[in-house]
């Protein structure tokens, strides 16, 4: 056992679990003040029931073995429980649970991700309920046509999931999706376009009509994602080698080109540049460069960057033009800057890209991947949602949704700055 990268899987993880709460924040700060202990509390729900169910039987889904791999949805009754991950095998680069462990918070932030999208209006337990099913019927599955790495002989992970392996079999090249481009932020992205859908508009929906309460709130929240997101990229290579330094570099350039082409963007159409724009920005290139992030020349992932950014400004203002609410713009920044991230590979991957080298089959897989993952996320989404829904309801009342929905849901207040006399 490599005892350098067990440390370093097991820092990657703890840097990823750090993300959720500060997603909580990033997201905290873009409600009104009277609903920021509902929002946080999605996030840190999130990580409480995900946390749990991924050790259950998440990961026995997501990575049923190296047996029957190439299937989309198959699990490994020995990994119930974690049962039979307990040991290190002799050879192993590092133990199994360290991997189950960086794998978990993966589940956990996408999960985390899909709550921006019906903020300020849903129901506390009508979102854990949904987050369950969700998890468990979409993220954990996707998660194994992605990823699904099974543990071989030798201890090492190999045999990718159909998106990867099976694509590859079929067109001679498999997807590059590094650290989650498309199980993560376009899985997410989906479903959250799905929610709004479901839940509907909050009152007095339109733009303008709804200012963050706490921009220092998110820009704190920017700064732990982007911390944490070290770990989630240059971690996905669960070696602290050259390749994780690769993706470590990316991950500085292309989020922060991505925050200069916002701003820029923000001030030819607006006037001014905004903390929420640069915040913003920065999430956007990192969403981007997640599945690119060790298969780019540091050059294409300052244009990557700057085209997340420049892009994702642009499209979080679709909302209002087709009249669905995603209140803090998972569609816009996720959907829009996974799908970005994802397609741009098939143009600029060393050595497989259409303009490196390439002909057009990576182009061809990357997209198959993207839309796949989409539509099956939106449908799925969508019909749980919609149970929910119409069963024991997921949006609180109107009236509830206007005074805001911190004391009705949670009994607490987010700021009280001194004691009622």
């Amino acid at each position: 056992m490599d005892q350098g990268n067990t440390a370093f899987l097991l820092l990657a993880s703890a840097l990823v679990l750090l993300m959720t709460p500060g997603l909580a924040f990033f997201y905290g700060g873009l409600v009104k003040a009277k609903s920021v202990i509902s929002m946080m509390m999605m996030s840190f729900g999130a990580i409480g029931l995900i946390g749990v169910l991924w050790a259950i039987y998440g990961y026995a889904i997501a990575f049923p073995g190296a047996e029957g791999t190439l299937f989309p949805w198959t699990i490994d009754p020995g990994a119930i429980f974690l049962g039979n991950l307990l040991e290190t095998p002799e050879g192993a680069a590092f133990p199994p649970l360290a991997f189950v462990a960086f794998q978990a918070t993966f589940a956990i932030i996408t999960v985390a991700l899909v709550s921006g999208a019906i903020a300020d209006r849903a129901k506390f337990g009508s979102w854990m309920i949904f987050a369950g099913i969700w998890a468990t019927v979409v993220y954990f599955p996707v998660a194994s046509w992605v990823f699904n790495f099974g543990l071989a002989e030798d201890g090492s992970f190999a045999y990718g999931g159909w998106i990867t392996h099976g694509l590859q079999d079929v067109f001679g090249l498999g997807v590059i999706d590094f650290a989650g481009g498309t199980a993560v932020h376009i899985n997410a992205g989906a479903a959250a376009l799905a929610l709004a859908l479901v839940l509907g508009k909050r009152v007095g929906f339109a733009k303008g009509a709804h200012v963050p309460h706490n921009p220092p709130f998110v820009l704190l929240g920017a700064g732990l994602l982007w911390f944490g997101w070290f770990g989630f990229n240059a971690g996905s290579e669960l070696a602290a080698d050259n390749t994780a330094a690769i993706a470590f570099v990316n991950t500085i350039i292309a989020p922060a080109a991505a925050l200069l082409a916002w701003l820029v963007v923000e001030k030819i159409r607006d006037g001014k540049p905004t903390s929420i724009g640069a915040a913003s920005g920065a999430v956007a290139g990192l969403v981007a460069i997640t599945p690119a992030c060790a298969s780019l020349l540091p050059g294409w992932a300052i244009l990557l960057g700057v085209l997340a950014g420049a892009l994702c400004a642009l499209a979080i203002d679709l909302k209002f033009k087709l009249g669905f609410d995603d209140s803090l713009d998972v569609v816009g920044i996720h959907l829009v800057g996974g799908v970005i991230g994802t397609l741009y590979l098939g143009f600029f991957a060393n050595g497989t890209g259409l303009f490196m080298g390439g002909d057009g089959t990576q182009l061809l897989v990357q997209a198959i991947a993207a839309f796949a993952v989409m539509i099956y996320s939106f449908v799925l989404a969508w019909i749980i949602g919609f149970a929910i829904e119409k069963t024991i309801g997921f949006r609180v009342k109107n009236e509830d949704e206007i005074a805001g929905i911190d004391s009705i849901v949670h009994g607490e207040e987010g700021y009280v700055l001194a004691d009622a006399k």
